[in-house]
């Protein structure tokens, strides 16, 4: 049967380790020297085994004692780590985070995933819309954290991945061998025009077949096979998959994926959510370089 240890107790005995004798610890942690000498005794009991030489006129550790003195102050500082970020006020707030519709996944709930378990009190108000409304967003300082897919970078900002465009359709779908080529994109999304110029280019007639402001609707009719789409790579959404023409769609560009933060987010908690969104965009990156 498992059987825990007292934290308590353990913070008393370190003391005692610390201070050089009960006396001094139980001044050290405002305690009265029989409660020190009795959380002792309890530690002592509980695993049945000498911590103190009391031989001697002043305490040592016994080879137990030696050997428990380097858990508990393992313990004890871990103890105190948990319980000061699950209670310290500067860990409270809220941060308004900005996300494009279509890098949201997979990357976004892991990374919050493991920004509620470092900082549970510190909630992230997560808002999904186009670049540009993102970017106005930021400006008017409606959010503190927004990221973008662009060509360029503006001032302030950072590049934390570059990503192909690549075409996708319905799962074994044909709308990519139809001509006019049939688009489904967002009215603001920022890729169309881009795709758009490079079918230009490549001679091949096109027509925009979906328009909507719904992410969803643009999704649904894809997986339809009623059109086919351009997204970053990796982004696949569910019920559709990226086409292998051949040569019969022209390549598509890269896009660079940038972060902008407000000067406000500079504690630890904001500091952390950024390297957070850095690791695992970098790491997308890195995982496309290296398939290459």
């Amino acid at each position: 049967m498992a059987r825990n240890l007292d934290i308590t107790a353990l913070r008393s005995f370190v003391a005692v380790a610390d201070c050089g004798g009960v006396t001094r610890a139980a001044g050290y942690l405002n305690l009265t020297q029989s409660a020190v000498s009795m959380q002792l005794k309890r530690l002592e009991e509980s695993l049945d085994s000498h911590l103190l030489d009391r031989s001697a006129r002043t305490i040592a550790l016994t080879a137990s004692g030696e050997q428990l003195l380097s858990y508990a102050r393992r313990m004890l500082e871990l103890n105190d780590e948990v319980y000061g970020r699950l209670t310290a006020q500067e860990y409270e707030g809220e941060i308004v985070l900005g996300v494009p519709h279509d890098i949201v996944y997979p990357s976004i709930p892991q990374v919050l995933q493991q920004f509620h378990a470092n900082f549970p009190r510190m909630r992230v108000n997560l808002v999904s819309s186009y670049t540009v409304k993102l970017k106005e967003m930021f400006a008017r300082g409606e959010a503190d954290l927004i990221m973008t897919t662009e060509d360029g970078l503006d001032a302030g900002g950072e590049t934390i991945a570059e990503l192909a465009l690549v075409w996708i359709g319905a799962i074994g779908g044909s709308a990519w061998r139809q001509r006019p080529l049939r688009l489904a994109f967002e009215h603001r999304c920022v890729f169309r025009k881009g795709v758009q110029e490079a079918l230009d280019r490549a001679g091949i007639p096109w027509e925009m077949g979906i328009e909507s402001d719904q992410t969803r609707t643009i999704e649904a009719s894809v997986s339809a096979d009623l059109a086919v789409h351009a997204i970053l790579e990796g982004s696949t959404p569910p019920q559709t998959e990226p086409i292998h023409h051949g040569g019969a769609l022209p390549e598509l560009a890269h896009k660079k994926i940038n972060l902008y933060a407000s000067d406000l987010m500079k504690g630890e908690a904001e500091t952390t959510l950024r390297d957070l969104i850095r690791n695992a965009y970098s790491y997308r990156t890195g995982a496309r370089l290296a398939a290459q």
